[in-house]
C-alpha cells in the first residue's frame, strides 16, 4: 500500500504558448500555463465564476512535443505531480512557486480549431479512454529520471 500519493489532473486552456528551454546539462524543459474555470451559484442564486491558473513544467521529450504542438488557447488535460520550489530572488526576497510537473499531456481539441496546430504529433499515443477520437496523449516515458531543481532555467 502506498504511503503517500501526489497526483494532479487538470483540464483547461493554455494561456500562453509553451516556452522550451535547455538546462545547463542539456535536458529540454517546457513551461506553460493552463487556466481552469469553476462556475457555481452563491446562496442568493447569483451565478459566480472563478479562474485558476496552473503553471506546468514538462521535461525531456514530453516538453519538446508540448512546445512543438501546443499553442495559446489549445484545450489540454495535464496529469502530473505537484511540486513547490523555493529560491532567493535577485532582490534578496524569498520566492516560492507551486507547479505541476507533467507526466501526461492530452490534446483535447480537434485538429484545426482555433489555437490548435494543424498537424497531429506522429510520435504520440492515442488515448484508449478518451471520449473523442481526435484526442492525443503524450507521456513522459522517462519520468523516473532524476531532475536537479537547480538546473531549472526559469
Amino acid at each position: 500500500m502506498a504511503k503517500s500519493f501526489n497526483q494532479a489532473i487538470i483540464m483547461g486552456n493554455l494561456t500562453r504558448d509553451p516556452e522550451l528551454r535547455s538546462t545547463p546539462g542539456g535536458q529540454q524543459v517546457a513551461s506553460f500555463s493552463v487556466a481552469t474555470n469553476r462556475v457555481w451559484n452563491d446562496p442568493s442564486g447569483e451565478r459566480k465564476e472563478a479562474v485558476e491558473y496552473h503553471e506546468i513544467v514538462a521535461w525531456g521529450k514530453l516538453g519538446e512535443l508540448a512546445a512543438q504542438y501546443l499553442a495559446k488557447g489549445r484545450k489540454v488535460m495535464v496529469i502530473g505531480r505537484l511540486q513547490t520550489r523555493q529560491w532567493d530572488a535577485q532582490d534578496g526576497s524569498k520566492r516560492q512557486r507551486t507547479e505541476i510537473v507533467a507526466t501526461d499531456v492530452n490534446f483535447l481539441d480537434a485538429r484545426g480549431e482555433a489555437g490548435a496546430q494543424s498537424a497531429a504529433p506522429a510520435p504520440a499515443q492515442r488515448s484508449n479512454n478518451s471520449p473523442k477520437s481526435d484526442d492525443v496523449v503524450i507521456s513522459d516515458l522517462d519520468s523516473d529520471s532524476s531532475i536537479n531543481l537547480d538546473d531549472i532555467p526559469f
